[in-house]
């Protein structure tokens, strides 16, 4: 079992003391706890403005009562779907704070509440009126298809409904990343289509008062911010920067290399361990979105990313030109130095997940003896862009550990690195007092974070980049 390669030199690098991480982190919870807070507010005030505006007065009877429980279920549903593309929208204090992955994991943790709570307004809705009128439930459904912006309202509940079902782990990985992103794009029209009818029926919100005036300050706040940042933004971004492909470099079957220059590539403020959104401007790939990490340090005239073939889109870029020019969304991810708590960093990555490791170990700053490098790879063959990676462990003194071979019982490392005793605590053994920077396959991953959890590592000093879909 080849397990060590190992360097760790001293170099005249100076690293931030503790002090300087300390503010940062502090910082980064606060900002943290009042995202957290403002979505608990939103729904707090979803409510607390319906009954202000008399929703409780106009019960009288069971009927009403069920009927209330059906607004109420779909005033909170349509504010869930509103903070849902709010954090779809990667505003740049969203993503400073939280990062892109975890922004997107409460995004579809939302989902299917706000479904389920749309799915219990109209079911509410249309109870409470059948008892009203003395009618069944599909003569009272096929009435209300006849009110003023309801067809549009039922559009945006069936794509809803799609995007809900499609986002299923089952049910998304039986489709091309491609095909999946263009059906998610819908939720977008889901939410056009099913705002008129809030406005358009009924008194709820009427001239005048307060829940007209908050629903329509919202609406504005979630489309400007979407607007901004994920269509204009990257149109000016691209056009600013005119970045274009320069060369192709193979490093293994499958395995490339993209290098891109630009005008003022500084100007993104990237950094190492980030990722943009790419579109290859060339026929048949300028409609595919491909977020990729820097595979190295961003430079003023230069841009790198490694790809492995993944599927049709991933291996195609292969076979991109040079002088292909390249539109960009980005940088997102906190997944960088920024995010650290602590002066000791360790970096552990599998398979094409030690990209962005790579870039960021180059960016990183640390003194000799306070960083270590944790590489898997499933064969005897080195990790991707290994070389690279053990010349910078050699240039700023960092420990460099390769651990090769199947995986095993411990579900990250091998079973003969797992029979020798081998575990997180082994190669980073100050782990409690490290950050942790974790990025490779979902399941490989999970295991990782299992052992660091219960090697006391506290959550704040877990990074984790998730490298699926």
């Amino acid at each position: 079992m080849a397990l060590l390669h190992h360097d760790a030199r001293r170099t005249g690098l100076r690293a931030r003391s503790l002090g300087e991480y300390a503010p940062r982190a502090a910082r980064r919870r606060l900002h943290e706890d009042l995202i957290q807070a403002g979505i608990v507010t939103s729904v707090a005030v979803v409510i607390a403005l319906y009954i202000a505006d008399g929703g409780l007065s106009r019960i009288t009877g069971i009927g009403d009562a069920v009927g209330a429980l059906g607004i109420a279920a779909g005033l909170v549903g349509t504010d869930l779907v509103l903070i849902m593309l709010l954090l779809a929208a990667r505003t740049p204090f969203v993503d400073r704070t939280i990062g892109h992955d975890r922004a997107m994991a409460i995004h579809g943790s939302l989902g299917k509440p706000a479904f389920l709570l749309i799915v219990a307004h109209v079911v509410l809705l249309l109870a409470s009126y059948a008892m009203a009128s003395g009618a069944d439930l599909v003569t009272e459904a096929v009435a209300m298809w006849s009110l003023p912006d309801m067809p549009l309202a039922v559009l945006g509940f069936a794509l809803m409904g799609v995007v809900v079902v499609t986002s299923l782990v089952a049910v998304r990985r039986r489709f091309r990343y491609e095909v999946w992103h263009l059906v998610h794009l819908s939720a977008y029209a889901a939410a056009l289509a099913a705002l008129p009818h809030q406005f358009s029926l009924g008194g709820m919100f009427a001239e005048g008062t307060w829940q007209r005036w908050f629903w329509m300050a919202a609406i504005a706040a979630v489309l400007a911010a979407l607007l901004v940042f994920r269509f204009a933004m990257p149109v000016v971004q691209t056009l600013r920067h005119r970045l274009e492909v320069i060369g192709i470099e193979p490093l293994a079957d499958g395995v490339v290399s993209i290098v891109m220059t630009g005008r003022r590539l500084d100007a993104l403020a990237a950094r190492g361990g980030q990722f943009f959104i790419w579109r290859f401007l060339a026929g048949g790939q300028w409609w595919q979105a491909h977020p990729y990490s820097l595979s190295e340090a961003p430079r003023p005239d230069r841009l790198r990313i490694t790809v492995r073939a993944l599927g049709d889109g991933s291996a195609s870029l292969a076979r991109i030109r040079p002088g292909t020019r390249v539109a960009i969304e980005g940088p997102y991810g906190v997944f960088t130095d920024d995010a650290r708590t602590s002066e000791r960093i360790a970096f552990i990555g599998a398979g094409i997940g030690v990209t962005p490791i790579r870039s960021m170990l180059e960016d990183a700053r640390f003194r000799p003896g306070q960083a270590t490098v944790v590489l898997r790879s499933p064969d005897d063959a080195p990790p991707y862009l290994f070389d690279e990676i053990a010349g910078l462990c050699r240039a700023k003194g960092a420990t460099c550990i390769t651990v090769p071979g199947p995986r095993g019982r411990s579900g990250w490392l091998t079973d003969a690195a797992d029979a020798a005793g081998h575990s997180l605590v082994g190669f980073v053994p100050d782990a409690r007092d490290t950050d942790l920077y974790i990025c490779g396959p979902r399941d490989w991953a999970d295991h990782v974070v299992a052992d660091a959890a219960a090697a006391g590592v506290p959550e704040e000093r877990i990074h984790r980049e998730r490298f699926d879909w």
